[in-house]
């Protein structure tokens, strides 16, 4: 047994008061004589050893009645654990307020389980202690510490949220705060610990106790949307796009008869109902035409309960009404590019000459083709540099009587291989990669009937950028007839030969010609984001259409309103929302009042699959003696384990009870024995 505050016991020495009083009280008796003595004699004496042994029980009775408070004053206790805590405690209780949390049990909701356990973690610390209420929404508001009473309110307060952190970062978080602070510091983590996020399987700092108050479910189930995306770069319009559809099942459980649906512009209708096997994922597509160009709006579903918040995915996406196309070139208009536009709906070309170009208008367009120039000058290099790296296509034909050093200083910028010298020997075009965008999905058959480019007038080249280089067609020596090259976001496409007939018949092969420029003009580095996950740092990049730095972005729906953070890079803009949206669905982007766009967005999919860590596996976490499981039968008398755990086996109140009894018999002692 030890004591809280020792020092009490030397209020021990008060022992000797009621044993001086007992010495040194002395009853005097008046003689009385009587004529039989013998008798009297032993009345006498009986009497008398009745009166000590009365007056000795009293004694005893009132000197443990007094050494019964002082042992309480000094708070004896029994240690359970390696430290005791005395002084101030610096408490810091986080409450997983994430989708989880949602999930029931006996009907009710986990996160109204953890509230009350998070309450009676704080009635169980005294007035002087302070206090620190966190959640998974990090919010400034929280990272300081609290007196009982606002803590308590700010339970209260809690809410379900989309923001999910590790438990690592949790930690951290808590960390931050309590290490500014004198005293004992604990940390409380009242969550699900799912495996999800649950990470701190290596934390080795022994200055904050950590304890794990683990509130699950045995209900493991839930049917999560996983993503949604276009079996292509852009949608196109009038045409069938392709949109992929991935569901996952997230349990043991085999899920039967599971019915997508899908709504598109505010119009439903259903996809399919299918099997989906235990912990596994399936695909489905759904064909998407869009008849009008503009922004549209996409929403698939799932049923399923009680995890719902994952069970819609929202998508937006623009469909241009134009695939705009520029020709660049010295000699005229090509018949043959002209022909290849006219011929395809949607699509427009237009033709300038290279020596009237307007650079500012090269972000209007698609793709950017140039034809038969003998020079490429280092103010063109530039520009076309700018276009690719914010993700435009430029596709080259070198002309029969190009410059070779100015070709290569384009090159050189692209990160391409170089021309080294002009081949006019008969070549021929042997393999196509159709496992590229620009031709898959586009022959059934290569083998038999294609016929592959010739070319009586090329271009060869080095290789020292041959890692960067995608061949799409190659010649019969394994040299490439078109390759193609990343440039930061966009693509630059090189031609080997000259585009006329007379030194290249590749706009005689229309099925390699017209496809190849079809799909160049719609293809991207980098797929066109349909939406966006609810995160602390949101950043939505778009095009930068601000004439001048007094207008602003907004983002906004028909309840809220939001002002990004707005960083120009370039013809693009980033918007920095942080952590300002907190509801999944659409929003409108606006200038100056102005719609521009439409932005869609989903909460985040870490939380979906809802395997947890059990309480055996959260004892394997406990390897030192500053993390603790508090576990479900300790959690029954939550305020006795803190009390045990920081204080041991407290026993003043046994004492004080003592006391009490003791005081009691010395009354019964004195009214109703009788010597």
């Amino acid at each position: 047994m030890q004591f809280l505050y020792p020092s009490f016991l030397w209020a021990l020495l008060a022992l000797a008061i009621p044993i001086i009083i007992h010495l040194f009280y002395f009853r005097r008796f008046k003689r009385v004589y009587f004529t039989n003595v013998k008798y009297l004699k032993e009345i006498k004496e009986e009497t008398s050893n009745r009166n000590k042994l009365k007056n000795l029980l009293v004694l005893i009775s009132r000197c443990l009645a007094l050494a019964g408070l002082v042992f309480a004053f000094a708070q004896p206790f029994i240690p359970t654990g390696n430290s005791i805590k005395s002084g101030l405690n610096n408490i810091s209780v986080f409450v997983d307020n994430s989708f989880s949390m949602t999930s029931t049990r006996q009907d009710i909701p986990l996160i109204d389980f953890a509230k009350e356990k998070a309450k009676t973690i704080v009635n169980a610390y005294s007035e002087e202690d302070k206090f620190q209420i966190l959640t998974h929404d990090f919010e400034g508001r929280h990272q300081r510490f609290l007196s009982k009473e606002d803590a308590l309110t700010y339970l209260d307060e809690i809410k379900i949220s989309p923001s999910v952190q590790t438990l690592n970062n949790v930690i951290k978080r808590q960390k931050q705060l309590l290490e500014t602070a004198d005293g004992n510091k604990i940390s409380y983590l009242i969550s699900d610990f799912q495996k999800s996020i649950t990470d701190f399987e290596t934390y080795q700092d022994t200055s904050v106790e950590i304890n794990l108050l683990p509130i699950q479910t045995s209900q493991q189930k839930n049917l999560s949307l996983d993503s949604v995306w276009f079996d292509g770069p852009i949608p196109v319009l009038n045409q069938k796009n392709k949109l992929v559809v991935r569901v996952r099942n997230n349990s043991g459980e085999d899920a039967e008869q599971v019915k997508l649906q899908f709504k598109k512009d505010g119009q439903e209708k259903p996809i399919s109902i299918r099997d989906i096997p235990a912990n596994s994922t399936i695909t489905d597509t759904v064909v998407v035409t869009v008849e009008k160009a503009g922004w549209h709006k996409c929403i698939v579903g799932v049923s399923d309960y009680p995890i719902q918040f994952d069970d819609e995915y929202y998508v937006a996406f623009p469909v241009p009404d134009t695939i705009r196309a520029l020709f660049v070139n010295e000699s005229g208009p090509n018949r043959f590019m002209n022909a290849l536009f006219n011929g395809i709906p949607y699509f427009s070309l237009t033709n300038q000459n290279a020596n009237q170009l307007q650079y500012q208008q090269f972000v209007n367009f698609d793709l950017i083709i140039l034809n038969d120039l003998k020079t490429i000058s280092s103010g063109l290099v530039g520009e076309l540099g700018q276009y690719l790296r914010s993700g435009g296509k430029v596709l080259v034909f070198p002309g029969k009587s190009a410059d070779i050093n100015s070709y290569n200083t384009l090159l050189s910028a692209c990160g391409a291989n170089k021309f080294t010298t002009i081949n006019k020997t008969k070549k021929e075009v042997s393999a196509i990669n159709t496992e590229e965008f620009i031709f898959s999905d586009v022959y059934v058959n290569t083998t038999r009937n294609l016929k592959l480019p010739v070319s009586t007038l090329s271009f060869d080249a080095n290789s020292l950028a041959a890692s960067s280089q995608e061949k799409l067609l190659t010649y019969r020596d394994g040299s490439g007839y078109l390759s193609k090259y990343r440039v930061g976001d966009g693509q630059l496409f090189i031609c080997a030969a000259p585009l006329d007939t007379e030194s290249n018949n590749l706009v005689m092969n229309a099925e390699i010609f017209v496809p190849m420029v079809y799909k160049m003009a719609i293809s991207t580095s980098r797929q066109k984001v349909l939406s966006y996950t609810i995160s602390n740092n949101v950043v939505i990049e778009t095009d930068n259409k601000r004439k001048t730095g007094d207008y602003v972005y907004k983002v906004k729906n028909e309840k809220e309103e939001y002002i990004p953070g707005q960083i120009p890079n370039g013809n693009k803009i980033n918007l920095d929302l942080d952590d300002q949206i907190k509801t999944a669905g659409y929003y409108d982007l606006e200038l100056d009042n102005n719609a521009v766009g439409q932005v869609a967005f989903n909460y985040d999919r870490k939380e979906s699959d809802m395997t947890m860590f059990t309480e055996s596996d959260l004892l394997k976490f406990s390897n030192n003696t500053k993390i603790k499981l508090i576990d479900a039968a300790l959690q029954a008398n939550i305020t006795g384990t803190i009390s045990e755990k920081d204080k041991g086996i407290v026993l003043w109140k046994w004492f004080i009870i003592g006391a009490l009894l003791f005081l009691a018999l010395e009354a019964l002692l004195l009214r109703f024995y009788k010597p």
